[in-house]
């Protein structure tokens, strides 16, 4: 066989002919380039073979340049970044200036170059970009190296990017690993170094990078992971907040700390190297723990307030500036009295549940072992919490349970009250059982047994002199549900109606110490005969004076009493006041057989005490931007209610309550009040809505499920000590206030005044190109899109259109902060581009509902505007996904039922009844009826 020598050269020296080719002579004159043999360069070839490299050379400069326009043509100028204002968060302030909760899609707080501490910048600079104060914004030697790892690693591993890169990359840039985006990126970099110091791209840097579970910026990560401003960061805080831009997530502290500490002293070590710090700080900071102090969670102390702001805000101002802007609210909240009112509330239910004895029905999660987490767990552990715990051991005389990281041993007395003596009695291995924190400090945990079996309360309170909500809680806990059951809840009222029924009597010409008969009596109504009862079966007072049958809450002398003005009058009256609920004229509406809500009762009898003047109840006092200046803000709505005189004739009979009634037992606390129960069929519900001089509270306890609380569970037995609890905190301060006296002046109010303040902020964004796509909020069209049937009734249509705009609106928002929360930046690929974002609850109650909708191609509403996600996506092992949706689906099915009736030619009102009929859940029923 030939060797390759062989057939290269067969005989020694000559070459092979066989092998040889014949070249061209341009060819040949081009591998002699550049010419300088003198015999060579007049020679034609030469002229030829320079005018084809010339081309040749033009022709890859084109291809370079084209692909230089194509990947730059559409990224941002320097102008765009100039004026450029990122997501902040919004923060909330009660009347003392306390910060008591925000909300924010990327959760930053931006400080300048000043704020931020030499420590932080040196262990950012060792370990992010070493050069960064010499250099360009380009590492050549960095970027060459990274492409060679790629191409030998057949991917992108290695970014080799500098500070001023990953800037242009987290302003402007996906996060996708391209030769493209490195193009961009790099092109981004060097006109971000032409135009900005390097103090101001430090800021910048600061401030954008993300840096783990929702925040933004180093001043907003030192405050979530330390509880402190970065510019008290010890070494070693420094040198882990440092380590976070690289995977903030990977790197957690929080989830993976073993992970997060070799990177922390990968920094320090870094800094050593540059000389930064000696080898003893090092060492010294080397040996210190993570030290976390993490955050107490946002809205934790006044969540359901928080949600009403965030409604009125959005309303108000928009999605984008209520969540980005970084605005300051300037709210009515008093924390101190919020406080007050959250203990009242879960000790009033608590102490509701003890009277009924230990009922069991315990939910068990053995089945998921270690991997539980229940959602209340995010709350501080502090002495008066409660909450739901998991039992991890039990025997006879213990129980073991644990919340979040914290364990905790109950003995014999800790659940003495369920009667019960062995605690294998109560509860089994992996049960959730309900506790009450009683101590909780550096030596440990110690809770006693408490019950959970549904029962809900709500209380509401405000100044009567301007109408400023003061204190609100909506449930017994917002991490298990977040409806608002003082603002959204409409429920039966009973007697707390009857303040409307005597006003309209006293209206017609009646003194409160008229008589009216207590006696057995039928009435004659449109549906039949009506014959009612008292809550005494079988017990006539006679002839009582209205005093008296007001303050004893008499049923037969309130329906002669409405019987005789009109019921019609009497819903009037109940409108005059501020109710908006719906009131159908039947004469059971008079002893309280109608729906209401408690922020509907509260701002309503407040007017009492104002004399005859209510002011709606609202949230805010004012809303500035950061940089001061104060948004436009309407002023809260105020209107005469009912006469002076018949305000003053009211208020001695809702003082006689008080004083003799049915709510006697809050005498003893001898201040000046005035007030109603309420009580209603099977005790169902029950109703406290009191008032002092100054502070109006109302206090609501029931089942959403709408069961019966128990035998004689009256408004004075079960929501009047709640109401006592707080009114003895919130009057602690005006010991001897009074009502008017008769013949005293008219009452004067302090009513905030619209302010007349600069338009809504606008949140500039850098342009990317990936958003370039049809906007899904645009405005709508004055008629249908072609080729769809136009509305035959425009009214109708305009419902349709807002309900669509509301379910749009609502989820998309939701869908952005939780992606942000969960996964960092989002990008332009992960962002939704449908108008919709819609989650299917696993219910199949909702399956014809939705089979429908996807049928609507010739209706108004596109289909192709929704995504029905499966059942496996809400069956994710992503508790906190799943957690998310459980405060949003609800809303979407109510908007996507409310939608699915109107296409079907129904009214709003008949809509919504039956929306009533196809939920099965209370709780939804409630956000149904509250959305009208």
């Amino acid at each position: 066989m030939e060797t390759v020598q062989s057939l290269l050269n067969p005989q020694g020296n000559e070459p092979n002919p066989e092998l040889e080719k014949p070249q061209s002579p341009l060819w040949s004159a081009m591998k002699r380039f550049p010419f300088r043999d003198p015999d060579f360069r007049d020679r034609r070839e030469a002229a030829q073979a320079g005018f084809l490299m010339l081309v040749l050379a033009s022709a890859v400069f084109g291809v370079m340049m084209t692909l230089v326009l194509v990947y730059c043509i559409n990224i941002p100028q320097m102008a765009e970044l100039e004026r450029y204002r990122p997501n902040t968060t919004t923060e909330l302030y009660d009347i003392h200036g306390n910060v008591f909760g925000s909300f924010a899609i990327e959760r930053r707080v931006v400080v300048p170059y000043s704020d931020i501490p030499p420590v932080l910048r040196e262990a950012i600079l060792s370990i992010e970009d070493k050069n960064f104060e010499s250099s360009g914004g380009i590492n050549p030697i960095r970027l060459v190296g990274a492409a060679y790892e790629d191409l030998h690693s057949k991917g992108k591993a290695q970014g080799g990017s500098t500070l001023t890169m990953q800037l242009a990359r987290n302003l402007f840039l996906s996060s996708e690993k391209t030769w493209g985006r490195k193009l961009q990126e790099i092109y981004l970099t060097l006109q971000i170094e032409r135009h900005f110091t390097k103090q101001q791209i430090f800021t910048l840097y600061a401030n954008q990078i993300y840096m783990g579970h929702g925040t933004y910026g180093f001043e907003a990560a030192s405050e979530y992971y330390f509880s402190k401003h970065a510019k008290e960061l010890t070494l070693p805080e420094a040198a882990l907040l440092a380590a976070l831009p690289k995977g903030a997530e990977y790197y957690s502290p929080v989830r993976n700390p073993e992970r997060a500490l070799r990177r922390r002293n990968l920094v320090l070590s870094e800094m050593q190297n540059d000389g930064k710090i000696t080898a003893e700080e090092a060492d010294a900071a080397r040996a210190a723990p993570l030290g976390l102090r993490l955050e107490a969670p946002a809205n934790s102390e006044a969540p359901y307030f928080v949600e009403e702001v965030r409604r009125q805000l959005e309303r108000d101002y928009g999605v984008e500036e209520a969540h980005g802007a970084g605005l300051r609210v300037y709210t009515t909240l008093d924390l101190d009295l919020q406080r007050v009112a959250n203990k009242a509330v879960l000790d009033g239910t608590a102490t509701y549940e003890r009277r009924h004895g230990w009922k069991g029905h315990l939910q068990n999660v053995l089945a998921q072992g270690d991997d539980y987490k229940h959602p209340d767990w995010t709350q501080p552990i502090v002495v008066g919490a409660y909450f739901h715990a998991l039992v991890t051991e039990v025997d006879a005389e213990k129980m073991v349970v644990r919340i979040g990281m914290q364990s905790a041993t109950m003995g014999p007395g800790d659940w003495q009250w369920t009667t019960h003596t062995k605690a294998t009695d109560l509860a089994t291995l992996g049960d959730i059982v309900y506790v009450r924190v009683t101590e909780a400090g550096p030596g440990g945990v110690k809770v006693a047994l408490e019950q959970d079996s549904g029962a809900q309360a709500s209380m509401m309170a405000m100044d009567n002199s301007n109408g400023e909500v003061l204190a609100m809680v909506g449930g017994r806990d917002f991490a298990l549900s977040q409806f608002n059951r003082a603002t959204q809840a409409q429920r039966q009222v009973g007697s707390s109606f009857k303040p409307y029924v005597y006003t309209a009597a006293l209206e017609s010409g009646m003194k409160v110490t008229d008589t009216v008969l207590d006696t057995p009596t039928t009435f004659q109504t449109p549906s039949g005969p009506y014959t009612p009862h008292d809550y005494e079966r079988g017990s006539f007072n006679g002839s009582m004076t209205l005093i008296n049958a007001f303050a004893e809450s008499r049923n037969i002398p309130a329906l002669r009493l409405a019987d005789k003005v009109g019921i019609k009058k009497v819903i009037d009256v109940a409108h005059q006041f501020g109710v908006t609920s719906n009131l159908p004229p039947f004469l059971p509406i008079a002893i309280g057989a109608a729906d209401m809500t408690l922020y509907e009762q509260v701002g309503a009898y407040a007017a009492f005490p104002n004399d005859g003047i209510r002011i709606e109840p609202h949230f805010i006092r004012r809303v500035v931007t950061p940089d001061g200046a104060p948004l436009q803000q309407k002023a809260p709505e105020m209107h005469e209610a009912v006469s002076l005189d018949i305000a003053r004739q009211m208020m001695i009979l809702l003082e006689a309550v008080i004083q003799h009634g049915t709510a006697a037992r809050a005498a003893a606390m001898n201040h000046a009040f005035g007030g109603k129960t309420g009580t209603t069929n099977n005790y169902t519900d029950a109703w406290f809505i009191g008032f002092s001089p100054s502070i109006t509270c109302g206090t609501w306890i029931g089942f959403d499920n709408r069961q019966s609380l128990g035998e004689k569970e009256t408004g004075a037995e079960a929501a009047l000590p709640m109401w006592m609890d707080f009114m003895k905190v919130a009057i602690a301060d005006r010991p001897d206030e009074q009502f008017a006296k008769p013949n005293a002046p008219k009452k004067q109010l302090e009513v905030q005044q619209a302010t007349e303040g600069v338009t809504p902020p606008i949140i500039v964004k850098p342009f990317t190109p990936e958003e370039a796509y049809e906007d899904d909020t645009q405005k709508e069209p004055s008629t249908p899109a072609p080729n769809k049937p136009a509305p035959s009734n425009p009214l109708q249509y305009k419902c349709l259109r807002r309900l669509q705009h509301l379910l749009h609106t609502r989820l998309r928002t939701a869908l952005a902060i939780h992606a942000k929360q969960r996964f960092g930046p989002t990008r332009s690929q992960q962002q939704p581009r449908l108008g919709c974002i819609f989650l299917v609850r696993a219910d199949p109650i909702f399956e014809k509902e939705f089979h429908a909708i996807q049928s609507l191609n010739a209706q108004h509403l596109h289909p192709g505007n929704f995504i029905l996600a499966s059942n496996q996506f809400l069956r994710s092992p992503d508790r906190t996904l799943l957690h998310w949706v459980i405060d949003v689906h609800i809303h979407a099915a109510i908007l996507v039922l409310a939608i699915f009736f109107l296409q079907r030619g129904h009214q709003l009102t008949e809509c919504l009844l039956l929306v009533r009929h196809h939920v099965r859940e209370q709780q939804t029923v409630q956000q149904a009826i509250a959305f009208r």
